[in-house]
């Protein structure tokens, strides 16, 4: 086995100035992973916080203040930081040239610039927490976020910028998609991936503008006192509800969507068949991109909506889990009868389908009027959104991490050591967060740092609670253990072949890691799941 090449995008050019500087869509993802990395420590650490008081009913390390920024900063720096920005900037900009075939995104130089304004708005975070922190919750509700004397202008004018990193990153990848593909690979050739990656760029585009003119008035009625959202100042709240969802609602897709595409890249390797039913699952990332836009309301049925309005958005809630389930199905057909290896990728492949099945089910309950009425607030609702944004972006997050792992860095990792990583992650979540849908289906609130009004009916909310606080020290611990096989792979792994899985993208032609310069496509670009023609993976 040969050395990965000197010369690759890791070790040339050299120098802090030539990465900071860079426009090479390879390094810009590295340094995106190594951003959200250190945010998911900060966001991993205020969750720890939460359990630990939560352990026992009544005060145990903090009181109920703190409890409030604890949980609204943990919220925040989660989806902000991390979920919402995770793949595309990650594994998006590593890998959507390399499977086109081109030299870079289209434009790089805004590339870039998305990553410094990640940066700047995770300046405004950290300028939060340095200066009395925040409670309002993650959502900012007014009239929590016009009234409360904890810095709302510095975190919202982080959210504000890190809006436009947003923008700026989907409109490359729309742009990209759209004229750098080579020839040969029409539309229905494009892989799966990519498709994830432009619906949720149409997403981005279209919402993410909406969110930006809501907190840019939520600040402006703060420093001036205008009545827009605060009804002390004839303002209406509910309005502010009305357009934080419909921004908010469709984020869960920004963040589910290319999750998806991994899951749709990694089944059919380590099934060694092709997707089945590719158009369907293409034409459905679309379908909920669209739907997506229709559903904020059930975000609301208790805020005072009509009857109607909220029949309304219960029948479309249950529509858009149809092309769900399409991928769903697709993928299950995809397995049936493939020779399945329990690589690494597919254990946390087999971990989003069963954690996100969970969560897409009970989302459904959440979607019915008669249910969401008395679970609304509740730590059902705390259940149901972990197993969506954890269970499912996050654990196929880590599946695209472990599968392109290995072109990313040119090593390959320890594969029982990160499959006994995955069945850890595996086992403590559903620890943390499975009580959780008992104890609010039995009327817990949501938010409450003690729970002892609730004991006297419900005395084994204790013993829930424990459970999911052990679960949460195991979850990330379970993280730490993943973390460490990717790191020492870089000094102890083996180099790793160009294809380590044989696999038929484009991206797995180039060497391991690719050379600073993307190797040119082949003449003719075929089938993207087409094994006749794949490696067999190679040791060597």
């Amino acid at each position: 086995m040969t050395e990965p090449s000197a010369i690759n995008y890791l070790t040339y050019p050299r120098g802090l100035r030539s990465w900071l500087l860079t426009l090479d869509h390879k390094r810009i993802g590295v340094m995106y992973l190594a951003s959200v990395a250190l945010a998911l420590v900060l966001g991993l650490i205020f969750a720890l916080l939460m359990r630990t008081e939560l352990i026992a009913p009544g005060r145990t390390i903090m009181g109920e203040d703190t409890y409030n920024r604890v949980f609204t900063v943990h919220g925040a720096v989660m989806i902000f930081l991390v979920v919402i920005p995770v793949i595309p900037a990650v594994l998006g900009n590593f890998c959507l040239p390399l499977m086109l075939g081109a030299k870079d995104v289209a434009f790089p130089r805004l590339n870039l610039a998305s990553l410094y304004l990640w940066w700047v708005g995770a300046l405004f975070f950290l300028i939060t927490l340095a200066f009395g922190g925040l409670d309002t919750g993650w959502t900012f509700y007014t009239p929590y976020s016009t009234t409360t004397n904890t810095n709302v202008l510095a975190a919202v004018t982080g959210v504000f910028i890190l809006g436009f990193s947003s923008i700026f990153t989907a409109l490359n990848f729309i742009v990209s998609i759209h004229t750098l593909r080579p020839p040969g690979m029409t539309w229905r050739r494009l892989p799966l991936f990519l498709w994830g990656l432009y619906a949720t760029g149409l997403i981005q585009v279209l919402a993410t503008p909406v969110l930006g003119v809501t907190l840019l008035l939520l600040a402006v009625e703060r420093i001036l006192g205008l009545g827009i959202f605060d009804s002390s100042l004839g303002g209406d709240p509910v309005l502010f509800q009305h357009f934080f969802w419909f921004y908010a609602h469709p984020a869960v897709y920004i963040v589910i969507l290319p999750g998806m595409g991994i899951i749709s890249e990694v089944i059919p390797v380590f099934s060694r068949k092709p997707i089945f039913g590719y158009r369907f699952i293409a034409y459905s990332s679309v379908a909920i991109a669209l739907i997506g836009f229709l559903v904020w309301g059930h975000h609301m049925f208790v805020a005072g909506q009509s009857v109607l309005a909220s029949t309304i958005f219960s029948a479309l809630t249950f529509a858009v889990a149809i092309p769900s389930a399409v991928k769903v199905f697709n993928w299950l057909a995809t397995m049936y009868k493939g020779s399945i290896e329990l690589a690494a990728p597919m254990v946390y492949a087999l971990v989003f389908l069963f954690l996100f099945g969970i969560g897409g089910l009970t989302g459904l309950f959440l979607g019915t009027l008669s249910v969401n009425v008395p679970l609304h607030n509740t730590h059902f609702v705390v259940a149901h959104f972990h197993y969506v944004i954890v269970g499912g972006a996050v654990m196929a997050m880590l599946a695209g991490l472990h599968y392109w792992w290995p072109k990313m860095f040119g090593r390959m990792y320890n594969q029982t050591w990160a499959r006994l990583s995955a069945l850890l992650i595996f086992v403590a979540f559903n620890m943390t967060f499975f009580p959780l849908f008992i104890m609010g289906g039995r009327g817990l609130v949501r938010r409450y740092y003690d729970y002892s009004v609730f004991l006297e009916t419900n005395p084994e909310f204790t013993f829930y609670n424990q459970l999911a606080s052990v679960g949460g020290y195991l979850l990330v611990a379970g993280f730490v253990s993943m973390a460490l096989c990717l790191i020492s792979s870089l000094w102890r792994g083996r180099p790793a072949p160009a294809n380590p899985w044989g696999a038929p993208g484009l991206e797995w032609q180039s060497s391991s890691p690719p050379p600073p310069e993307n190797p040119p496509p082949p003449v003719q670009v075929g089938d993207p799941y087409d094994f006749s023609e794949a490696l067999l993976p190679s040791g060597t």
